[in-house]
């Protein structure tokens, strides 16, 4: 029973390893242009395994920002795998602690879905480390094929992929912005922040990433959590009259 659930999962994650191999190979590209070894770009996804969050890492990276700093920015950006692996534990069977661990360092926003979205109503650990394990080794393996592709491409064609990881931060933030007013005036107001920490040379780079994203998520949070509150208001008035 649990090699069939490993076995299920493993489909159940195929499209994801599918989806990463793009991603994870341009961050091996980019890792090899920010002057990291193919060891420590491997490591990196592999100990780490943050997706965006390794992008932001190598921008960090490659402006010298202390490692403090570098481990605080990734921490704050995947705080919601707090909510994810919370709401996920009520659909698991019962396991040991050590074991939820383990899979749960597997937990991405893609297999968060794949596995939240299961028609089974309890899913087995046996399923989410198929799903978890697809997804992780392509993430790993493409890192590694992707660096060892920028090692081999001409020394002036590295320079220029510096610039690719901008146009990464891009394709990640538009889709989203899309219909969404939320996530617009976030960006807007975290780009407004660190482009004033920017010119006024007021913090460092790490520490200007850190405080534009602390500080924007909390503003947009308490407008739109006020507006819901003075809708709400609002709705029960006028159904009291």
């Amino acid at each position: 029973m649990e090699n069939k659930d490993f076995y299920a999962g493993l489909k159940a994650g195929l499209s994801i390893a599918i989806g990463y191999f793009p991603v994870a190979l341009t961050f091996g590209l980019l890792a090899k242009t920010a002057g990291l070894s193919i060891i420590e770009a491997t490591a990196m996804s592999m100990f780490v395994y943050a997706g965006a969050s390794q992008y932001i890492a190598l921008s960090l990276i490659a402006a010298s920002v202390h490692p403090l700093l570098i481990v605080t920015n990734t921490f704050i950006v995947n705080i919601r795998h707090f909510l994810m692996t919370a709401s996920l534990s009520e659909k698991m069977v019962p396991e040991k602690r050590w074991v939820k661990a383990v899979y749960s360092f597997g937990i991405t926003d893609e297999t968060f879905s794949v596995l939240a979205t299961s028609k089974k109503e309890k899913i087995t650990t046996a399923y989410a480390f198929g799903v978890a394990l697809i997804a992780y080794g392509s993430w790993v393996i493409f890192t590694t094929v992707g660096h060892i592709i920028g090692a081999n491409l001409p020394l002036f064609l590295q320079a220029a992929m510096s610039i690719a990881l901008y146009a990464m931060f891009v394709g990640l933030l538009v889709p989203s912005m899309k219909g969404n007013r939320k996530v617009v005036m976030l960006a807007g107001l975290a780009a407004t922040i660190q482009s004033f920490f920017y010119f006024t040379g007021l913090l460092s780079t790490g520490w200007a990433i850190l405080v534009s994203t602390l500080v924007a998520s909390i503003a947009i949070e308490m407008v739109y959590v006020n507006h819901e509150k003075r809708t709400k208001s609002t709705y029960v008035r006028e159904e009291g009259v």
